[in-house]
């Protein structure tokens, strides 16, 4: 399941809902959060005042939905769930969350994580961060890139 949405999520709603729809041995979430520092390796970069994340609505589902039918053809995970949080948010807030649900725990660690390198690399999202009182856009990071490199060669 993909969700996009405005509002937050709960993680126990989130985790609970994957758990009813089976009774495998291995459940995996992941919950990604706001930056305060985009930039570590900039001490003067000020600390994030906000992130607004644009999508183009039914691509961005559609892609996000692929990114998980990969990820099940590859292991044997039996569910996923995937929400991605769009509109403003503010350092901390959770922009994020993916579960996998499998019989074996390696399976469900590594679809998590390939959904995960997927997001961050190749979704539709458009972010615009604010940064003392400053808006730019951002790009990708290169280690997001390397990140799925070791995806593609398997």
């Amino acid at each position: 399941m993909v969700i996009i949405q405005t509002e937050d999520f709960d993680i126990k709603t989130e985790y609970d809902a994957l758990r009813a729809q089976t009774d495998e041995g291995a459940i995996v979430t992941f919950t990604g959060l706001v930056r305060e520092h985009y930039d570590l390796a900039n001490d003067n970069a000020g600390k994030v005042q906000s992130l607004y994340l644009e999508h183009y609505p039914g691509m961005t589902e559609k892609c996000l939905q692929d990114i998980a039918e990969q990820a099940a053809g590859r292991w044997q995970i039996v569910a996923s769930r995937i929400i991605h949080r769009v509109g403003e948010l503010k350092a901390k807030d959770q922009i994020v969350f993916v579960g996998t649900v499998s019989a074996h725990r390696a399976d469900a660690f590594a679809a998590a994580q390939f959904i995960m390198d997927y997001l961050k690399s190749q979704a539709p999202f458009w972010k615009k961060q604010t940064v003392s009182g400053s808006a730019n856009w951002v790009e990708s990071k290169q280690s997001d890139s390397e990140a799925l490199k070791r995806w593609q060669s398997q």
